[in-house]
């Protein structure tokens, strides 16, 4: 056991968060996402809903501040511009920085580059989030 580490994040997501590197991206992803079938290595969750994980993470994770979103959505097909509760949610738990939004296919391929999937137990629809890891500054 270890102080301060959130329960909820398994060993290899440990591992994965720290050997990330300034730049490199890590998605979080509901229970319908495709994320075995996208290529990274996908660390699974069941059972836990996006947003304790997003909470978890960025206990750990810096996000990057040298770009202007550091975090993206999925949009809504057919609703670009629509906020689902979840995204919303998401956006109170890192709110000093903006939340972009990506299209549907777009959102997979940049998921499919990325340096992990964690797939939640999430059952809310568009409960996917992408993070760009930053640097901690001394």
């Amino acid at each position: 056991m270890l102080y301060n580490i959130p329960p909820i994040l398994s060993p290899d997501l440990l591992w994965t968060l720290r050997a990330m590197g300034h730049g490199d991206e890590i998605v979080i992803a509901d229970a319908n996402f495709p994320a075995h079938g996208l290529g990274p290595k996908t660390m699974r969750l069941d059972g836990i809903s996006a947003t304790d994980t997003l909470a978890a993470v960025v206990q750990l994770l810096p996000l990057d501040t040298h770009v202007p979103t550091p975090a993206h959505t999925m949009q809504v097909v057919g609703e670009p511009d629509a906020v689902p509760e979840i995204v919303a949610q998401f956006q109170t738990m890192i709110p000093d920085h903006k939340i972009g939004s990506i299209e549907r296919f777009a959102f997979y391929e940049r998921a499919a580059k990325a340096f992990a999937v964690v797939q939640t137990g999430e059952t809310r629809l568009y409960g996917n989030i992408i993070l760009t890891k930053g640097v901690i500054g001394t």
